[in-house]
């Protein structure tokens, strides 16, 4: 019988991760995006939704991440797309990334996992 346990993984230590930067993590096989803006931490999926870019290499404007490859943009704080990659002169619209609820305990940055082991 698996037991279903709802548990926040350590990503990395708030020094790691200084007002307005980005650090990209791994959870298992999933890479997730830490996002630290005005000094709350927020995580999101680190893959866009686009083609696959890699969101730590892009650049962080207040609560918006734009994607390197081709500029989509993204709310840390929720995942929700704020505008998709622009085509010469026009923006498509992509998907939402998943957003992950984070917690800080003491230096500590923390992550909601679901845990199928019950660990």
């Amino acid at each position: 019988m698996s037991s279903h346990k709802l548990s926040f993984t350590k990503v990395a230590e708030t020094a790691d991760v200084p007002a307005g930067a980005l650090l990209k993590v791994k959870i298992k096989e999933k890479e997730i995006l830490i996002a630290n803006v005005d000094g709350k931490y927020y995580a999101i999926d680190n893959t866009c939704s686009h083609k696959k870019g890699d969101l730590s290499k892009g650049t962080l404007d207040g609560k918006i991440i734009t994607c390197p490859q081709h500029g989509s943009r993204f709310d840390v704080t929720d995942g929700k797309n704020a505008g998709g990659p622009k085509m010469m002169m026009f923006r498509s619209k992509t998907d939402d990334l998943n957003s992950y609820e984070v917690r800080v305990d003491g230096n500590d940055i923390l992550v909601f996992q679901k845990s199928t082991w019950g660990m």
